[in-house]
């Protein structure tokens, strides 16, 4: 039965913290559940758009090192589209609660930095990603994700106003063990590819022409985004302004680190139709990591696997994400928006193509309690 131990209220966002331990077992860490809740937030779109990317600094007091076993984000309403969740480790903290207005946030389309003077993406690794259809991500068995003493975690969330502007108060459950539970650190690999859907055969219109539509991405959502586009392009090896177009993307990666893959998610929006990762591609050794055939922006979550698949670094993986044009005249949710040239973007009418790889150095004891 868990004993709570603190439930301290700090005006908002709100923080709990309880402790439970199986009795039965002393080598059975006592795991630690923190809630936080957010401020409430009422979306507001970016000029010209109907969405809006939000960001808010929650804080769990971690006082010690610790594990994250696993993780809820657990949206205050239709309107969150989806949300990354990132660790904010203790050296950025201050800086980023300088600019948290009273924990009221951040406008934060493309990086959930609160700031350009705070260091890059790597800086603040993702613990986790929602979207429709998730529940609680635990991470592999013998396994965690690590949680430094005095860190902070950026919720970073998507909201869709083509849905509605009520207010919201997200919350975020975590569960964690001390740093001495004999766990495998995870490692996140990142792979991106850029979409570049033309309009569907017979369907016209201004944004059709895809330097148009661009430039309309950036109207709603900032120059820095156009730049993101363009960055991702040149990542995949093409040309930012004139790359290939059609309804499937690709991108080769590597791998970060040697290890084991133990676990995989897939994302992409609402024109998503299948999904694949392949590790060293076209080669007699290839190996398909994930699959989703049937793709369902509505029943996205994390995959993990059975059998970890080994990997040494600098390994090629690639991802591949197939679209479905037409959807876009189909959707309810996409239809009212003018037809347009779909690139990488922010914004429910625009696309993704994400896949992550969470590798452990060596390979995790399935019959481990934790």
């Amino acid at each position: 039965m868990a004993i709570l131990l603190a439930a301290v209220l700090l005006g908002s966002p709100t923080l709990t913290v309880s402790s439970a331990a199986t009795a039965a077992s002393s080598s059975v860490p006592p795991v630690t559940t923190i809630s936080l809740t957010a401020h409430a937030y009422k979306p507001s779109a970016a000029p010209g758009s109907t969405d809006d990317y939000h960001c808010t600094l929650v804080n769990p007091h971690v006082a010690e090192n610790s594990y994250i076993i696993s993780s809820q984000f657990v949206p205050g309403s239709a309107e969150d589209h989806h949300a990354a969740l990132f660790l904010l480790p203790p050296s950025l903290a201050a800086t980023a609660e300088r600019e948290n207005d009273g924990g009221r946030g951040w406008t934060c389309f493309g990086l959930p930095l609160p700031s350009s003077d705070l260091a890059g993406l790597g800086a603040v690794p993702l613990l986790t990603f929602w979207a429709p259809g998730a529940g609680v991500d635990n991470f592999p068995k013998g396994s965690g994700v690590t949680l430094p003493a005095g860190s902070e975690v950026v919720m970073q969330v998507h909201y869709n106003l083509l849905v509605g502007d009520r207010p919201v108060k997200n919350k975020l459950v975590l569960h964690t063990v001390p740093a001495s539970t004999p766990l495998l650190p995870l490692h996140l690999d990142l792979m991106l590819a850029p979409p570049d859907i033309p309009c569907p055969t017979g369907v016209t219109g201004p944004l059709c022409d895809r330097a148009t539509s661009l430039a309309n991405l950036g109207q709603r959502f900032g120059q820095s985004v156009v730049a993101e586009v363009n960055g991702i392009e040149a990542l995949c090896g093409n040309n930012p302004s004139d790359p290939p177009e059609g309804d499937s993307t690709s991108c080769m990666s590597r791998i970060d680190k040697s290890g084991y893959i133990v676990r995989t998610y897939a994302h992409m929006h609402l024109l998503g139709t299948a999904f694949t990762m392949v590790l060293n591609p076209g080669t007699p050794e290839a190996k398909t990591v994930l699959s989703v055939p049937n793709y369902d922006f509505h029943d996205q979550r994390s995959y993990n696997l059975s059998t970890p698949i080994p990997v040494t670094a600098g390994e090629p993986i690639k991802v591949t994400c197939t679209y479905e044009p037409a959807l876009a005249q189909e959707l309810p949710l996409l239809r009212k928006a003018p037809p347009h040239f779909v690139t990488w973007g922010d914004g429910s009418t625009d696309e993704m193509c994400i896949g992550i790889a969470w590798t452990s150095s060596v390979l995790p004891n399935s019959h481990d309690s934790i």
